[in-house]
């Protein structure tokens, strides 16, 4: 299954709904493009919505962490969405859930870049 990814933006947020599975390989390759577009257009504000992926890997992880550097060392924020439960736990085992910035509903994380 390939990654799928659609970009919307809300109030000036960038909002990047993945679905499918973020692995090593051709999702890692698209999710990267599609952030660094994303910082290249000068969005400060980013929210990943992971509703629909089902499924991370090492190397997955390694492409969230790299957007979220890239995005602070930008003055950026880079924030994450609707967590299902397989990724929230990899992210608790991993100790990266302390790092990211987590949402369960879409309205409370774009309030969130307001503040």
């Amino acid at each position: 299954m390939s990654m799928k990814i659609s970009t919307r933006e809300v109030k000036g947020i960038s909002i990047i709904d993945l679905g499918g599975r973020l692995t090593m390989g051709e999702s890692c390759a698209a999710i990267r493009d599609e952030i660094h577009d994303e910082i290249r257009q000068g969005t400060r504000k980013m929210l990943l919505n992971l509703a629909d992926v089902s499924y991370i890997d090492s190397a997955g992880l390694g492409e969230l962490t790299a957007a979220y550097t890239s995005m602070k060392n930008r003055e950026g924020q880079l924030k994450l969405l609707n967590l299902t439960k397989r990724v929230h736990d990899l992210l608790q085992i991993t100790k990266l859930y302390t790092i990211f910035d987590v949402y369960d509903d879409e309205k409370t994380a774009i309030a969130s870049f307001a503040s």
